[in-house]
């Protein structure tokens, strides 16, 4: 039976740690080492890669977590769930209140634009966010899983210390991605806004043991317009893109056009 978690530090933050790509993924490594020198640690993470997997929540099956290590100010759990589900059972089961900070990745691979829809790294800084808990989700430009990430390291150290001595806007949570340079090549950071993309899709279709057709997702993401503030133009400068990023997905100025349209026919 779990119990939770009594950490008797109290000058210190809770800070709460998760990913997508896994427990055992070195992104994850990178951004646990980033935050135990600043406060109260705990990771939970999914057993296996749930990348993709944007916001979906176990509801079919039985989730279980498996305590890996336990340490004073710290404590490590595997779960068979997705990001999300990490999130709730880290408020509900593990730590018994919302953290003072959830940090997600450092993702080992890009998260700019379009891709923030489909990210599990980023469905839990939106579940962090529509807790009112400051959250901020890292990803490296990178997919190896022998990525270099000492650069995102150093860039998620600043990030990180920054929000907490700053805080956060209620509602907004942070979209950081990094470029896959060291740390000498990278000119700073930029605020920027979310680029327009899609996803140039198609099926690779192919035939099992058994003569049977089978599928493979492919495809090549496409920048739609232009525009030196956006994430996708950062990175290709050489900059860490900072996008604030609010979960109300509301089209404000769509509203008052479609106030106008006549829905009686």
């Amino acid at each position: 039976m779990l119990s939770k978690i009594s950490f008797e530090m109290q000058d210190k933050p809770l800070i709460f740690v998760t990913n997508d790509d896994g427990i055992t993924a070195p992104g994850l490594r990178a951004l646990t080492d980033v935050v135990r020198p600043l406060g109260k640690v705990v990771v939970i993470a999914p057993d296996k890669p749930q990348s993709g997997t944007s916001h979906a929540v176990t509801m079919r099956q039985p989730l279980r977590l498996n305590r890996i290590r336990q340490e004073p100010g710290f404590e490590e759990y595997s779960c068979n769930g997705t990001p999300v589900d990490c999130v709730k059972l880290a408020y509900k089961v593990v730590l018994g209140r919302h953290p003072d900070l959830l940090v997600s990745g450092i993702n080992h691979g890009s998260n700019s634009s379009i891709n923030i829809i489909y990210s599990g790294t980023m469905a839990a800084v939106f579940e962090g966010a529509m807790a009112g808990v400051p959250s901020i989700g890292f990803s490296l430009v990178r997919v190896e899983m022998n990525a270099d990430f000492s650069a995102a390291s150093t860039y998620a150290r600043r990030i990180i210390r920054t929000v907490i001595s700053r805080k956060l806007p209620d509602g907004v949570c942070l979209n950081v991605n990094i470029p896959p340079l060291p740390v000498s090549e990278i000119k700073g950071i930029r605020i920027c806004r979310q680029a327009g993309g899609t996803w140039l899709e198609d099926f690779d279709i192919r035939k099992d043991p058994k003569g049977r057709d089978y599928f493979w997702l492919k495809g090549v993401f496409a920048r739609i317009g232009d525009g030196e503030d956006t994430d996708e133009y950062a990175l290709e400068h050489h900059y860490v893109s900072i996008v604030p990023v609010n979960f109300d997905f509301t089209d404000y100025p769509a509203i008052e056009e479609l106030k106008r349209w006549d829905f009686s026919s």
